[in-house]
């Protein structure tokens, strides 16, 4: 019950007035959210483009953008943006990826590994999707190279369910979980042109994100409603016959923050220790130690001021108007993954958020990018899902004249008003960041909603990158 300590910001800094993670109802009314917030961050550059999805990715100097349905089907340039970052003062579009799963909705399963230099993406047209799967390899990151053309393609679809999706370190598996009928399922990306399925395991309500341990042995699996699971996969891992995977632990919480979104698994020495964002609440993050996977146990909670029950009036006041979601944690990516010095995490309205996690039981902010508003039609950013959400917000007479002018490229503003409960869908007072921000040194890329693809530096000397850094992200 009680908030990580505030970061200090330093020279340049563009900070908040106000309760830690919220952006007041003043600025939004004012306009003032349209500039943006910092704090010992310089914003480098951004790629807007069609908006960033719901979770994004990136390898190398190119980042790619998420897609949500239908837009990402039916507008005038459908699929997953790929942003050229080489230049990071100056981005540029290089392609657009366009496999039918792609532009199916990619949900959070859009996802890189950089040991094979992988893209894969599952189709999730509404929070659930089944069948198609896109296998890309990344090598030239900003001109990838579609592998799979049958298999997992509508010609021959894959026996799989998703909502979410991510590989194992070492990219040879790439695992998705469906929300219902809560499938689990392993596909084999051996020979990347040909994915198949080699293990599958119904897991009920056990089906949202996940984290996978660095040595591929162990799958952190998010409850729907607050809590993980912690799975054995080496027979998977090792390709045995007829791979059994059982269960070693299960850890659950009745507090806020219903969702439990993913897990990072990280090492300090010989301790485990899990960084498992929560949604749909005011839950923050968990930080468990699971280095005995049969009694996992929570040893600390992140937490920003606006998530505690004494500003919960206020938060409710200040989101109102700015989307569906509020101040919550969706993904966050650690630095390196042993012996991690920072966490960075997409907060969603309280935007970036960067922590100081070398001691796990003593965490602190250290910097935060609030990126301005950016009032969006989905004429333009499709791929936002607070656009898209406030589309499927309007009344069922309206919807198919929005997506009629989509399609023709043209959009009056006036067809997205709501009699009925007031949506305008340009009336959006703050972005979303949902996407895991991935390191690059003191530079982190980051995907949000409205903004799309930003290149951001962390100032002030609050942050060194290891030698060794590598985040934890690319699983």
């Amino acid at each position: 019950m009680t908030a990580v300590p505030e970061a200090r910001c330093g020279p340049g800094s563009s900070p908040v007035v106000g309760v830690q993670g919220e952006v007041p109802a003043a600025d939004r009314a004012s306009g003032r959210s349209k500039r943006g917030y910092s704090c010992n961050v310089h914003p480098v550059s951004a790629f807007p483009g069609h908006g960033g999805g719901i979770v994004s990715t990136s390898y190398d100097h190119c980042g790619y953008l998420g897609t949500v349905f239908p837009g990402a089907a039916i507008a005038r340039d459908p699929g997953v943006e790929v942003v050229d970052a080489s230049d990071p003062h100056r981005l540029r579009k290089s392609t657009t990826l366009t496999a039918p799963a792609l532009q199916a909705g990619t949900w959070e399963t859009l996802k890189v590994n950089t040991p094979r230099k992988l893209l894969v993406g599952t189709g999730v047209p509404f929070l659930f999707g089944a069948g198609l799967i896109s296998v890309y390899d990344v090598s030239d990151c900003a001109r990838p190279r579609l592998l799979n053309h049958v298999a997992g393609t509508p010609k021959a679809p894959l026996p799989i369910t998703s909502h979410e999706g991510g590989f194992s370190p070492d990219g040879r598996t790439y695992w998705t979980s469906g929300l219902g009928p809560g499938l689990l399922t392993a596909v084999d990306l051996s020979v990347p042109a040909r994915p198949r399925v080699i293990w599958q395991g119904l897991t009920g309500l056990e089906a949202h994100g996940f984290g996978i341990s660095q040595d591929g042995s162990t799958l952190y699996l998010s409850h729907n409603f607050g809590g993980i699971s912690i799975y054995d996969i080496r027979q998977v891992t090792e390709r045995k016959a007829h791979p059994n995977v059982p269960l070693r632990g299960r850890l659950t919480w009745n507090d806020a923050g219903w969702a439990t979104q993913h897990s990072v698994p990280v090492d300090y020495g010989d301790q485990r220790v899990l960084f498992t964002p929560t949604e749909g609440g005011s839950g923050g993050v968990k930080v468990i130690d699971a280095t005995d996977p049969r009694r996992p146990r929570l040893i600390n909670t992140i937490k920003l001021a606006i998530n505690l029950p004494e500003n919960q009036d206020r938060g409710v006041a200040s989101t109102s108007g700015g989307g569906i979601f509020g101040y919550e944690s969706h993904y966050c990516a650690a630095d390196r993954p042993r012996n991690p010095t920072a966490l960075a995490c997409g907060w969603t309205s309280s935007g970036v958020r960067v922590f100081d996690v070398r001691d796990p039981l003593h965490v602190k902010e250290i910097a935060y990018y609030v990126p301005p508003a950016r009032p969006a039609s989905p004429l333009t950013a499709w791929n936002s899902p607070h656009v898209m959400s406030a589309v499927i917000g309007v009344p069922v007479m309206s919807a198919p004249s929005i997506l009629d002018s989509l399609r023709k490229g043209r959009f009056d503003p006036a067809q997205a008003r709501s009699r009925r409960n007031g949506i305008l869908l340009s009336d959006l007072s703050t972005d979303g960041c949902f996407s895991p921000p991935e390191w690059r040194g003191n530079r982190l890329y980051v995907s949000c909603a409205d903004n799309g693809f930003q290149v951001i530096e962390l100032t002030n000397d609050v942050y060194r990158a290891p030698a060794d850094q590598q985040s934890t992200v690319g699983s």
